[in-house]
């Protein structure tokens, strides 16, 4: 019998289902590997007692047949970017230090609301900029991760890194996200795992700590496609208190997987192909082009042709977005303070203590390209780009049903190995990016090992609002792919 610890998502669930464990055996493992795994620093705050407590309500509701939950009894962990009762909340800055919230993010109240048990908080670059969870005030986290022959620590991915650590570790059976630019599908690429970005407004953003607006979207962590449907559907749905939430159906994801994707048109970007990719990407990528291929879908050579000023566009709007944001933290009403001669003084203090240097350097790019002068030559014309971006896309959903490409440029690398550079920091979203500004739906396959033995992952992208199709195309690629492979336990040792 596979052991508890060992299970994903879709099975636990099939176990309690089946009363082979209950929600507290399963609750008491998974609190267990949390401690286990402290060396990773992928959880900052531990919530055992009420993993323990919401494990025990979940027994006692399928002990007295009482209507269950999709995730019920099903112990995860939350990004420190959702806002939790009671529990701190500080998206890993400084400045929000001590930052209890008095309400709940809609998304995680959703899946309390459909019986998911609560582990602790997730480590996550600071205010979710960066793409290696190395800009966190709680220090960097370490991927499960080595490569063959190199105990050098790696990055798990950025800005969602400890939640895609956690549940590569085996910590948590799923675990939440957030994706401005990648966020989510690329710390899943570096991890081997599930990633789902949905589209812009499917999921509330209501209590999510902001960093860009138009593009902070929440989504999903597994070790399966399933595994992320499952907890996708639980998290989403229409929020009146979200001015940008959509108000349609949520379908039944896991429903929707039935692997047949005979006569599915499938995208090939030529952009996409970036110079100096490893020609272990390349090959991946080809063998995903076989892999549908063989399962009866029709390859579509494509174009996207401004997605080669994805990027550039990407870093000055989300930057804008995060000097607005960031603006209401200035030590008066919440978090640090830091004590200075006169409130202006305070306001200087606070904020030069409490932001790290990442932070920093987006809220002054931000500022510059919003300034007298430069907001018509910065901003505004990054936003005519991305509607040309988003443009490319519609076009191209008028041939094909998704969009294949790989999800990163490399596979993870080691920390400090690039920290230093932050354009090579920030060109780790190339592929991912397109999709964030277009508000398109996303998800990483785990589909093989560079030959450092690291996983890589393919991106699929969707239509708006047709994750159903995206998540079936996801399952069909990840029944073909076979990807099975998972990081030797050394953090146990």
């Amino acid at each position: 019998m596979t052991d508890i610890i060992d299970l994903d998502l879709g099975s636990a669930r099939d176990g309690l289902a089946k009363k082979a464990f209950s929600a507290l055996e399963l609750a008491r493992t998974h609190v267990q590997a949390m401690e286990d795994a402290r060396s990773l620093n992928a959880i900052i705050i531990e919530t055992p007692d009420r993993a323990l407590a919401d494990a025990k309500a979940a027994d006692q509701r399928r002990a007295k047949g009482e209507s269950l939950g999709a995730m019920d009894g099903i112990p995860i962990a939350i990004k420190d970017v959702f806002c939790t009762k009671g529990v701190v909340s500080r998206a890993c800055s400084k400045i929000l230090d001590g930052f209890s919230p008095t309400y709940e993010s809609t998304v995680t109240a959703n899946l309390w609301q459909a019986g998911a048990v609560m582990l602790g908080k997730t480590n996550m670059d600071e205010f979710a900029m960066g793409s290696s969870n190395e800009t966190s005030a709680l220090g960097p986290v370490a991927s499960p991760w080595r490569r063959r022959g190199d105990n050098r620590p790696l990055v798990p991915g950025g800005s969602s890194g400890g939640s895609a650590a956690a549940v590569a570790a085996g910590v948590g059976l799923g675990a939440t996200g957030s994706d401005t630019g990648g966020s989510i599908r690329q710390p899943a690429a570096f991890c081997g795992l599930v990633g789902v970005k949905p589209t812009y407004g499917r999921c509330s953003r209501w209590g999510m700590i902001a960093f860009a607006s138009s593009l902070d979207q929440a989504g999903s962590f597994g070790r399966t496609v399933r595994d992320a449907a499952i907890m996708l559907r639980a998290m989403a749905g229409y929020d009146p208190k979200d001015s940008t939430s959509v108000d349609r159906p949520v379908p039944d994801y896991e429903a929707a997987l039935t692997g047949n994707v005979k006569g599915l048109r499938v995208g090939i970007p030529k952009e996409y192909r970036v110079g100096g990719m490893p020609a272990a990407i390349e090959d991946l990528w080809q063998r995903g082009i076989g892999w549908f291929k063989d399962m009866g879908a029709t390859i579509v050579d494509i174009s996207l042709p401004h997605t080669k000023y994805a990027l550039p566009t990407y870093y000055v709007i989300a930057p804008a977005e995060a000097s607005s944001n960031l603006g209401r933290y200035d030590g008066v009403r919440f978090g640090l303070r830091v004590s200075g001669d006169n409130v202006l003084d305070m306001y200087e203090k606070t904020r030069a203590t409490g932001f790290g240097a990442e932070v920093k350097r987006r809220i002054m790019i931000g500022t510059y390209v919003l300034s007298a002068g430069y907001y018509d030559a910065y901003y505004l014309k990054a936003q005519k780009v991305r509607a040309l971006i988003a443009r490319d896309f519609t076009a191209a959903f008028e041939q094909v049903d998704v969009v294949l490409t790989p999800t990163t440029p490399s596979a993870a690398f080691a920390h400090g190995e690039i920290a230093g550079d932050p354009v090579a920091m920030y060109l780790n979203d190339v592929f991912a990016v397109p999709a964030s500004l277009a508000g398109l739906p996303g998800v990483n396959v785990p589909a093989g090992l560079s030959p450092e033995g690291l996983p890589l992952g393919l991106q699929l992208l969707g239509r708006t609002f047709d994750e159903s199709g995206l998540l079936n195309a996801a399952f069909a690629l990840e029944r073909a792919a076979n990807f099975t492979a998972r990081a030797a336990p050394w953090w146990r040792q």
